[in-house]
């Protein structure tokens, strides 16, 4: 029997949607992942980036796969709720760590995050894919990251977009191009939430989301939990992925499980 569970309403939300959320399943991980996040803009990794854009106001931080360099990062992925989350709304024995991914808009950001959806960009197969995105600040439903229901159930993969704005370079991949929705929104369910620090957004590699700029005075710091299930398996994509975890392609087979230690087991056998 799992500590943690999870209404069926919201499993099946879950799966219908492609997007739920859970409120204050986190709450006790705010602080440590504040201190976490301070840690890790203080101090970027390799893949740490200012999104924003020349002519654009404010700062929009982002930066992932630092949990093996940051203890509250780690700690989070290995005695959280968050494996026992994911594996309820995806159905799945097992869970392991894709990787983290934390964003960051201070106050006064006027760079939006483009519409696009999760999968496209990684090296993984598979339907048992869930992500966990965690405010640790309060976050109006202005500033809130938008999902579109049911867009993860239509049978479509769409060219991966850097989040300034150029497109990633793939080939025979069959990819669509993403809609405009921003000028067709009444066509669309689109999702949001007013959430509290604490509060998660579950939702599908293949959900349709972005988010608005925050011109609130309020910080909007969130911490990405990726999360594989039973089924994820190693894709050898036609370009640039994103993250890139090199060396992958020298360990994997395409279509081989993800049992590397890149992505540790954190909850099963």
């Amino acid at each position: 029997m799992s500590a943690i569970q999870i209404d069926n309403t919201q499993v099946e939300q879950f799966q219908k949607d492609g997007v739920v959320v859970i409120r204050g399943v986190f709450k006790d991980w705010v602080e440590p992942l504040r201190r976490g996040i301070e840690h890790n803009m203080q101090s970027p990794g390799d893949y740490g980036k200012n999104y924003t854009q020349d002519g654009q106001q404010g700062h929009f931080f982002g930066d992932y796969c630092n949990w093996q360099r940051i203890p509250q990062y780690r700690d989070f992925f290995f005695k959280s709720p968050a494996a026992e989350v994911a594996s309820q709304l995806i159905d799945s024995e097992t869970v392991r760590l894709f990787h983290e991914h934390v964003l960051v808009k201070e106050p006064g950001t006027t760079q939006k995050t483009p519409w696009h959806h999760d999968q496209p960009y990684y090296c993984v197969n598979g339907n048992q894919l869930c992500s966990l995105w965690v405010p640790l600040d309060p976050v109006d439903q202005s500033v809130c990251p938008e999902f579109i229901a049911g867009s993860h159930r239509w049978g479509k993969w769409f060219v991966p977009t850097k989040f300034t704005g150029l497109q990633y370079q793939r080939e025979g991949e069959n990819l669509s191009v993403m809609p405009d929705i921003d000028n067709e929104r009444d066509k669309y369910n689109i999702l949001s939430w007013a959430l509290e620090p604490g509060d998660c957004i579950a939702f599908h590699y293949l959900t349709v989301h972005g988010a608005p700029e925050n011109l609130s005075d309020q910080r909007r710091r969130a911490f990405s939990a990726r999360l594989l299930g039973d089924d994820a398996v190693y894709a050898a994509r036609s370009g640039e992925t994103s993250p890139p975890f090199p060396g992958l392609k020298n360990k994997l087979e395409p279509g081989s499980p993800m049992n590397t230690e890149e992505f540790p087991l954190i909850y099963g056998d």
